[in-house]
Formats: structure tokens, sequence, C-alpha cells
């Protein structure tokens, strides 16, 4: 991991375009959420992606935001006491983190490796991971949440709908247009199968 030395040809190009798909206005509104969720005491990271990564890397801020989303008493992460200084402790830290975000519903498509934020790898990956937590708190709406509703995207929700038994059965005598229609049909014109057209002029 540390003697990784740069990209040349096509990974240098598949890494150009990963970095690419980092937005830095959403990292904004990241930091701000994860400040009022977890409280200022977790600091301000430096602007950009480096900064962002450096911030988060040994998982600790990570494990306070998905804790803050849990009530007192049933927080799936223990935070350290210090920052894990060894490499292994912050991948740890980090994946238990990912391990609390499916726990709490973020789809295994939305979660990001752990490789990815300790590497930096894709921290655009990590972006969508925190965005989908994010949203998925606001879709709650439990009382855990903090900050402007608006930051996140609400998650759509089961519309279960209850139909009577007259409403069921009425809906086995209609025919779906999927099915096609009878009406307008007919074989007038038509000639059999391999036969020329009669046209007369």
């Amino acid at each position: 991991m540390a003697n990784k030395g740069p990209s040349y040809g096509m990974s240098r190009e598949v890494q150009s375009k990963i970095e690419k798909k980092y937005d830095e206005e959403l990292e904004e509104r990241l930091v701000e959420w994860i400040i009022m969720q977890c409280g200022p005491d977790v600091g301000r990271p430096d602007r950009g992606r480096l900064g962002f990564q450096v911030w988060l890397k040994n998982g600790v801020i990570l494990s306070k935001l998905v804790n803050s989303l849990y009530p007192d008493g049933s927080k799936p992460v223990k935070v350290p006491e210090n920052p894990p200084s060894m490499v292994f402790k912050q991948m740890e830290q980090v994946a238990q983190f990912l391990k609390a975000a499916e726990d709490y519903g973020v789809i295994k498509t939305d979660m990001f490796q752990t490789v990815d934020l300790f590497e930096g790898k894709d921290m655009a990956a990590v972006q969508r991971t925190l965005m989908a937590l994010g949203s998925l708190a606001v879709t709650k709406n439990d009382g855990h949440y903090r900050g402007d509703p608006n930051w996140f995207m609400k998650k759509a929700q089961e519309h279960k709908r209850e139909f009577t038994e007259s409403q069921l059965q009425e809906g086995k005598h209609v025919i779906g247009l999927q099915m096609g229609s009878n009406r307008g049909a007919s074989q007038a014109g038509m000639t059999g199968y391999g036969r020329p057209r009669q046209i007369i002029s």
C-alpha cells in the first residue's frame, strides 16, 4: 500500500476518469452534514479530495456519523478513545462503519470499498455512500437526522394499495390493452400464403 508509485498508461487514464467523478460542491454539503450530525469536535477538513480523504481515513468520524443516527444505548460501532494510528486498525474501523451503514439500509451497490477511502482510489464512491446514508436518514425521519432535509433526496417508499373483493372481481373481466384488441379486426383483403397480390387497374 505505502509503496504504490504513480500509474501510467491505461491505469492512469482509468484513475483520471474516476477522479473526475468527485464533486467538490457535494464535498462541502457532506462536510456540513457530518459536522452538524457529529458536533463541531470532529473538526473541518482541508478543501479538496485529499483533505476529505485524510479527514475520514481513520474511520473514527465515519463511525461517529453512523452512531449519531441511532438512539443512545444502541450504537452499532465502538469508537475508540484515541484515534487508531496503526493501518490495520484504521481499516478495521472503516470496515465497521461499512457494516453498520449496510445494517442501517444502504444497499451494496452504493457502498465503497475500504481501499477506495484508505488509498484515495475512488473518493466519489465514498461520497456516494455518504449520500445514500443521508438519504436514508432523511427518509426514516425518526428524529436522529440533524441538518437541512433538502441536502438529501428522500428515497421512494412503498405505497401499498388495498382493494375490496368486488374491485378484484371487476378487474378479472377487463381485457388489458397489452393483450391487444379484437375491435376492427377482419380478414378482408387477405390472400393465401405465397400467392401474389391481385392488382387490378
